[in-house]
């Protein structure tokens, strides 16, 4: 569409590999500023191989991953941090004997004024007050969603412009995951930053992107905005559970499928 805004990240053809094993076939997708971007899927389909080929921790066998004008295909997780996409891994993996205010503090190890940093760090501690109060308590204490609070202001540390959000609401009780995301909408439609967000929480994921892509054994068979998305058989079957949609989505699904 000539109206559409110009991409932030721009993902091209990428094929990745673990060994000898391809993950991801294909994949291309675009994420424009201030937007929220979901990428769906069942386990193993390679939702994860992407953001770790985003985010230069897997390199692509073939083609090309854009970000604001810069080929980073190729870079080093730590070159990609630095020019502002900043990945939050799924599981945590919080340092778990560093307190919480070291773990933010390694969010920020890039930047150089401390009073931009003391001002981010507020700004976590109002999203996330728990932080706060535990900020001197070892990571590895938290509960589960507190370390994944504290993973998500480990990233807003580092100023990002694109945050790599790999499956928020894993194994968190349905009033976190509420909490998690209404943080998530929060730092997307105040600080301005585009989020990718992995979630196997289809409803959840739906209701808060913009748009939303398919992944299936690697390929991507669907992409439309989410509001489309959800009113899709295919997706009221197979992410919704909506059984109503029946035989009907099946066959729109397969065709999906077979067409890409």
């Amino acid at each position: 569409m000539s109206d559409a805004p110009a991409s932030l990240l721009n993902v091209s053809g990428i094929e990745t590999f673990y060994g000898p094993i391809q993950a991801i076939r294909g994949v291309s997708l675009d994420v424009a500023p201030g937007q929220i971007v979901t990428v769906l899927g069942a386990n193993g389909a390679g939702k994860t191989t992407v953001l770790r080929t985003i985010s230069g921790v897997l390199d692509p066998e073939r083609g090309k991953v854009v970000f604001q004008g810069h080929d980073i295909a190729h870079m080093s997780p730590d070159q990609v941090m630095r020019l502002g996409i900043c990945h939050v891994p799924e599981g945590r993996e919080v340092f778990a004997f560093l307190t919480v205010h070291e773990n933010l503090m390694m969010g920020a190890y890039t930047r150089h004024s401390k009073a931009e940093v003391m001002q981010d760090l507020d700004l976590c501690f109002s999203y996330f007050p728990q932080l706060k109060e535990r900020r001197h308590q070892r990571a590895g204490l938290l509960s589960g969603g507190e370390q994944q609070m504290l993973s998500i202001s480990r990233a807003l540390m580092g100023r990002p412009r694109l945050l790599l959000l790999d499956e928020p609401s894993l194994g968190l009780s349905p009033l976190l995951v509420q909490q998690i995301f209404g943080i998530i909408r929060r730092i997307n439609h105040e600080q301005g930053v585009a989020i990718l967000l992995v979630e196997q929480n289809a409803h959840m994921a739906l209701q808060t992107a913009d748009y939303g892509y398919v992944l299936e054994v690697g390929r991507i068979v669907l992409a439309d905005e989410c509001a489309k998305l959800m009113q899709t058989d295919a997706i009221k079957e197979f992410y919704l559970g909506q059984k109503e949609a029946g035989v009907r989505g099946q066959r729109r699904y397969k065709r999906a499928r077979l067409w890409h």
